[in-house]
């Protein structure tokens, strides 16, 4: 199977850290695969999204995606999405009037997410709540056509309903379109059946990538491995 993201001897610090957030670190991803990003807080996840993302510089060969390197091929940007962080858009500006002036869609995929998002064209970017802007978040790139989306914790500001419809598109992209998803999150409830990998990071390395089953027992499975790494015993 194509790897869509590959990773190889990863060693990666941010500058003055006393430690590497990440040694010698190798994963493939295929083409394809919704990929579960977990581990506890500070291991690294959001880093590592933003490293596949195009965000740091590293060496050419060390992370490729779509089979190009990660930081120098700028063109990756038209096709690999990174959604996450702060989005502090408050303009006073309406959504229909950001979409208007975003040339090249195509109006049956923006009309799609649209729906799927639940975004109003009237709503006015410095009155929508946290989670309405979230939604716009994900609207201006989900409406592009990409290869690969790299969500970090964007579910935490939507509702039950939000993040169902949200998931449930990026599924059918995975599935009828060949999009590679990689999710960093920890809102579990679900996801054994909707991801086909999962990757576990402990601290400073990759503790575990592999298929999903429907049936894996992810919370209790996730919550050992952080005991294991915290050094406390068994709940």
């Amino acid at each position: 199977m194509t790897e869509a993201i590959a990773i190889r001897g990863l060693t990666f610090r941010y500058p003055g850290a006393p430690a590497p957030v990440f040694t010698a670190l190798s994963l493939a991803i295929p083409a394809g695969a919704r990929c579960l990003l977990l581990g506890a807080n500070g291991v690294g996840k959001s880093t590592l999204l933003r490293l596949i993302g195009g965000r740091h510089l590293i060496a050419p060969d060390t992370i490729r995606v779509l089979g190009r390197p990660a930081f120098q091929d700028t063109s990756l940007a038209a096709e690999v999405a990174f959604l996450g962080g702060p989005f502090p858009f408050c303009a006073d500006i309406g959504v229909g009037e950001v979409l208007a002036a975003r040339p090249g869609i195509d109006p049956a995929r923006r009309a799609r997410v649209l729906d799927v998002l639940e975004v109003d064209p009237a709503w006015r970017m410095h009155r929508v709540s946290d989670g309405q802007r979230r939604r716009v978040q994900l609207l201006l790139d989900l409406e592009r056509t990409l290869s690969v989306i790299l969500l970090d914790e964007v579910t935490a500001d939507l509702d039950l309903l939000a993040r169902a419809e949200l998931l449930r598109f990026v599924r059918e992209e995975s599935e009828k379109r060949g999009v590679t998803t990689v999710y960093a999150t920890h809102v579990l409830d679900g996801l054994a059946a909707w991801g086909t990998h999962l990757a576990f990071l402990s601290p400073g390395r990759l503790r575990f990538f592999g298929q999903l089953a429907a049936s894996t027992p992810l919370r209790d499975l996730c919550e050992r491995w952080m005991r294991e790494d915290r050094g406390r015993p068994p709940g």
